[in-house]
């Protein structure tokens, strides 16, 4: 018997009828590779073999439930794989079976009104319908536990052999990346896009400072350089990131543990910065942040708090100085994914170099451990042996 939605096991060609992927369930924070059955794409969506999937902080949120999702769940929202088959109504689309894709971990369901208006990042269909009920945009996920039960999908549900995707989200792989690593490019690079070339909008010669320069805050370091920065300040309180953050283009570094943060990045800067960006979601870093401005600087918020957390920020200055706050989620999917392929693919973000650990399937779970020990001071990449 066939669970509805899924690949027959006798379908033709080399897809098989069940897959391995990391299953969330129980209360537990914990990851559990599970065979379950093959997912099939309907109308508009990709059935892709996911190659490489990013270890990403917002799915560590989720596994330890400071960001609420169903359960059980498969989580990775960052992929990268190889074209398997195609829904009904992609016959011009231009995507071929084995085709290498990047998918953006904003997956435009491109009816919505944000959608129409270009503003991929605020998919309001995306949001209600998969980031809050693990769905797609009929109401239905496409993966099923094996007993044929519910199984969320947080965006694609990347940590998976096999993985739906819309088509909207999907962009080809230009050639000379590594097909399993250029999978950052769907969040830490889309991420990192829509957060200096969108919301930051930084410009030649600009001054920007970088609070948190874990996996997406060393992201930005390239990213703004490719947009024009001249000095880019990281700032944090690991050593080791600090000196990463050097490495990928980080003109001066700041160890937030041996001196004010604020006070620093100002002296740095001359007048404080043009741009900064707070990528750890943090009331008090939000609140340094801002006050490292210089006088109509912009604070680009881009990092995801645990909970209901709240940035206390002083009112008089704000207005006085001119500052604005903006946040970020990401970019635009459908005109910014493509963007981010092409500055990978001259050499300005390097995915090779932001790649620092990689893990198998099999060892997802402690890939996330190591992520939530502070083990990791770039971007982690599960693979799948594809």
């Amino acid at each position: 018997m066939t669970v509805p939605g899924t690949i027959p096991s006798t379908i033709p060609g080399t897809i098989p009828g069940t897959m391995r992927a990391a299953v969330l369930r129980g209360e537990a924070p914990t990851l559990e590779v599970l065979e379950i059955p093959t997912p099939a794409p309907k109308i508009g969506e990709v059935l892709i073999q996911v190659l490489g999937c990013g270890v990403c902080h917002t799915d560590l949120h989720v596994i330890k439930g400071e960001v609420a999702f169903p359960r059980p769940a498969v989580l990775g929202h960052e992929v990268s794989g190889r074209v398997a088959a195609l829904g009904p109504g992609l016959e011009e689309s231009g995507l071929n079976v084995g085709d290498v894709v990047i998918s953006g971990f904003i997956m435009p369901c491109t009816t919505c009104e944000a959608c129409e208006r270009g503003r991929d990042d605020l998919c309001a269909n995306f949001f209600a319908q998969n980031r809050l009920r693990g769905t797609l945009y009929d109401g239905e996920s496409r993966l099923r536990m094996p007993d044929g039960s519910f199984l969320a999908m947080y965006s694609m549900g990347g940590l998976a052999e096999y993985a739906v995707v819309p088509a909207s989200a999907l962009t080809a792989l230009p050639d000379g990346l590594d097909p399993a690593g250029a999978a950052i490019l769907g969040c830490a690079g889309l991420t990192s896009y829509g957060a200096a070339y969108r919301q930051g909008d930084v410009g030649p010669g600009a001054r920007v400072a970088i609070v948190g320069v874990g996996g997406i805050g060393s992201s930005l370091i390239p990213m703004a350089r490719a947009a024009g920065a001249d000095q880019i300040i990281a700032v944090d309180v690991v050593p080791d990131k600090l000196e990463r953050a050097r490495q990928l283009g980080a003109t001066d570094t700041v160890d937030a543990r041996d001196a004010d943060p604020v006070t620093e990045v100002r002296a740095l800067s001359g007048r404080g910065v043009d741009v900064c960006f707070e990528a750890l979601g943090n009331p008090a870093t939000f609140r340094q942040a801002v006050e490292m401005l210089a006088d109509g600087g912009r604070m680009v918020a881009i990092g995801i708090a645990a909970g209901r957390a709240e940035a206390a920020v002083e009112i008089t200055p704000l207005v006085r100085r001119g500052f604005e706050i903006v946040g970020s989620f990401g970019g635009r999917t459908r005109t910014d994914l493509p963007e981010v392929a092409g500055i990978a693919a001259d050499g300005r973000f390097d995915v090779d170099s932001l790649i620092t650990r990689r893990y198998d399937l099999d060892d997802a779970d402690r890939a996330y451990r190591d992520l939530a020990g502070g083990q990791i001071t770039g971007r982690a990449l599960v693979t799948m042996g594809g």
